[in-house]
């Protein structure tokens, strides 16, 4: 049976759609050495992710490259379950297209059947799989989504304030406080919401992959960090930060406000991220 590899002191953690890097800054904070996927380097003023960064996209992932991992956490993007748990005519009508009860409305541009609506949530539970085939035994993860996903992909294990948890979510979790993803104008929103503003003063050191390192298995689509001015894109052709233009139909999409905010709904609260990482780090 293989162990978690250590590097330096440090256990290895991935996090998956990294975004702002609230999962990882509780990492960083509990000795983790990390590595932060996703498909666009978000850099807002002092704001960006603080550990190393590969830019690609999840779904190109194979989870044999995380064999060695002690844990995996991730936040897929949530702004379609989000937009569909609002009580508009337009999102209650976009939900009942995907359940086969009407059609989506015109000039709608987001998923168009469940297996694609689902799409990046489920790939987080492949990629464990494959990993903990890949290492032959079990490697932790958690998954961090809105409530609204839980009508697509089922109920979560536990929620921490508007943080809703999939996975292996430990028995014993902090006391849930008022932890809620905000609007852009600093006003909350209640569970459910795509918005929330990055409150983070760290700043990311990100490290360029020049090969032999465990994520460029099967990885073609990589790019190095240090090129700031390559977004990948989605498959749909459209970055992750447009995702909410694509349900709603806006297209003020290249707002670095707009951007910023989109960013940071992987921002998750400090301490439910310490907790996540003291629970499995390795003895």
């Amino acid at each position: 049976m293989n162990n978690p590899v250590i590097i330096g002191n440090a256990p290895l953690a991935i996090d998956l759609y990294c975004g702002l890097g609230g999962w990882t800054e509780g990492l960083l904070a509990e000795g983790y050495y990390v590595v932060g996927f996703d498909i666009e380097h978000h850099v807002y003023g002092k704001h960006c992710y603080p550990a190393q960064l590969v830019l690609q996209d999840v779904l190109t992932l194979h989870g044999r490259q995380f064999k060695d991992a002690a844990l995996i956490v991730a936040s897929p993007p949530c702004q379609e379950y989000s937009y569909m748990a609002m009580p508009w005519s337009r999102a209650k009508r976009i939900a009942g297209a995907f359940r086969g009860k009407n059609e989506f409305p015109d000039g709608f541009r987001g998923s168009r059947t469940i297996h694609e609506l689902t799409a990046l949530f489920d790939a987080c539970f492949r990629i464990q799989r494959e990993a903990c085939e890949a290492a032959g035994h079990h490697i932790p993860m958690v998954v961090e989504n809105v409530r609204g996903a839980q009508k697509w992909v089922g109920r979560a294990r536990w929620n921490f304030g508007s943080y809703y948890l999939w996975g292996d979510v430990p028995a014993l979790m902090p006391m849930t406080v008022r932890a809620q993803k905000f609007n852009p104008d600093g006003t909350g929103h209640p569970p459910g919401s795509w918005f929330a503003v990055a409150d983070s003063e760290n700043r990311g050191a990100h490290i360029k992959n020049n090969g032999g390192s465990w994520f460029n298995i099967g990885s073609p689509s990589q790019k190095e960090t240090n090129r700031n001015d390559g977004v990948k894109q989605h498959k749909s052709g459209r970055a992750w930060s447009a995702y909410l233009d694509s349900i709603s139909g806006v297209t003020s999409s290249k707002s670095s406000a707009r951007k910023a905010a989109s960013a940071a709904i992987a921002k998750i609260p400090l301490a439910l991220a310490r907790h996540i990482a003291q629970v499995y780090k390795p003895a």
